[in-house]
């Protein structure tokens, strides 16, 4: 009996629905003509490369000019080619996360306050923002040379001057839609969403010479967000973690202009169960033709992922020396000299994020996937053997064989057995396949296997030698 995977992460309210996870594993879908539907690929892993004076990334950003900024705690940054961080200016406040946009000429940074930073991109002088009508903001757009800022507890969002950080007093409208306050802003194709609390808008330039936007006509999205930091944008979608009538805690992705729900009702139903929402941070990236949205929860100690490739969640965890899983180390995302960066929520190490890396900046990567249950109308299944078919033989000279561990669950997901552990094979043995004998008896039976390996591997499915019973 083949037993293949095409779903991610889900686990139901109720563990009779489903018990699966997939953890730092994503899946692939393979050509038709191959045995399994999916190949499951790893996350990528952390190679250390800096680390900053301060601790606590709070911002990545490379700027038109291909310079590479940071905020680590109170200090922004400029980062060179050689890894050396250079400290142009200090902000005010010292946690929670930054935007930081340029329109070629000037880099601008808000953090929630009413206070803005601004940083010369030829010079690299720093300074505070000092103009009457600016209001602050806890994100920031770009649309044909406009910076678009909202100001923080109302329903109004303002603009700068072209290719200027300058502001007039008559340069900021309301949000009309709906009477609840923005909480976001995000430009992506030629056009602004207004995010509020409840409902988001849709607003495109007017080309009027009183205010460069207008709203669209027609669109009021009944979803709002939740979480400022969790707005994220990539090709010609934002992202985003809802609030609203209609619910809270849902996620959703623009299209054309609509919201498409993407998460599922296993996911929501963790998310409603957090304490707090409204510190998710989201960002975005593109590897390997997978798109990927990243959502994590500080307060929860969770970070979820969404592929857009195949309409699946995974869940991005770090295992501490414990054994224990936490959040992903990855606070906020750049892509810079052909590399994709993420800065430590909690230390001053910024890390290369690649498929190249195996481990998390030296610490062991866990990866985790389970079944959907195994039954036949209730009947009991004799099962005798249990086969991995994964990616093995791939071990460098030196290092000791990994082991996968497989445990299983007869209750659906309440209770496990005790793992087991088989080697993943020695170096050069490609076809070795991971077998568990003498699996007992069940009557549902829900198989889930894990592994840390600093080498390349992948899982496409298992094989169940097994008899019917009564």
């Amino acid at each position: 009996m083949k037993m293949s995977l095409t779903t991610g992460a889900y686990e139901a309210r109720s563990v009779i629905a489903s018990a699966q996870r997939c953890v730092n594993l994503f899946p692939e879908a393979n050509p038709s003509d191959s045995e399994f539907p999916t190949t499951h690929h790893l996350t990528p892993g952390l190679i250390k490369r800096a680390s900053a004076p301060l601790k606590g990334f709070r911002g990545l950003y490379t700027a038109t000019s291909g310079d590479l900024y940071a905020v680590v705690s109170t200090g922004l940054y400029r980062i060179a080619n050689d890894w050396t961080f250079t400290l142009l200016g200090s902000l005010a406040t010292s946690s929670g996360p930054v935007s930081m946009r340029d329109n070629s000429l000037t880099l601008v940074v808000v953090d929630g306050s009413e206070d803005g930073y601004m940083v010369d991109l030829t010079t690299y002088e720093f300074a505070k923002i000092d103009e009457e009508a600016f209001y602050g903001s806890p994100c920031i757009s770009i649309l044909n040379d406009f910076l678009i800022f909202n100001q923080p507890d109302t329903r109004q969002f303002y603009i700068s001057g072209a290719l200027a950080v300058t502001f007039d007093s008559l340069d900021i409208v309301s949000k009309n839609g709906a009477p609840d306050k923005l909480v976001a802003t995000a430009a992506i194709a030629g056009a602004v969403w207004l995010l509020g609390e409840r409902t988001t808008e849709v607003w495109s330039p007017s080309g009027a010479d009183d205010f460069a936007f207008q709203r669209y006509p027609g669109v009021l999205i009944h979803q709002g967000c939740s979480a400022p930091a969790s707005v994220a944008t990539i090709d010609t979608s934002v992202y985003w973690l809802s609030d609203g009538a209609d619910g809270q805690g849902m996620v959703f992705r623009s299209s054309q202009m609509s919201a498409l729900r993407i998460s599922t009702h296993a996911m929501e139903a963790e998310i409603k169960s957090y304490a707090r929402i409204d510190d998710a941070i989201g960002y975005c990236y593109q590897r390997d033709g997978h798109i990927f949205y990243v959502l994590t929860f500080p307060t929860a100690d969770k970070t979820w992922c969404f592929d857009l490739a195949t309409g699946q969640w995974h869940e991005r965890l770090w295992m501490d020396a414990a054994g224990a899983l936490h959040r992903h180390r990855g606070n906020c995302f750049a892509q810079w000299n052909r590399m994709q960066l993420v800065g430590d929520w909690e230390t001053g190490d910024l890390y290369e994020m690649t498929p190249d890396a195996y481990d998390d900046a030296g610490h062991d990567m866990l990866h985790i996937r389970s079944w959907p249950a195994l039954s036949n109308e209730k009947k009991r299944i004799f099962l005798d053997r249990f086969s991995l078919d994964m990616e093995v033989g791939e071990i460098p000279v030196g290092e000791d064989e990994p082991q996968v561990r497989l445990r299983w669950s007869d209750t659906r997901g309440r209770s496990w057995k005790n793992p087991v552990s088989r080697g993943l094979g020695a170096r050069g043995q490609f076809g070795h396949l991971v077998r568990f004998n003498r699996c007992g008896q069940s009557r549902e039976r829900v198989f889930e296997v894990s592994w840390s390996a600093p080498v390349k591997t992948a899982l496409n499915g298992a094989y169940v030698d097994a008899e019917l019973g009564a």
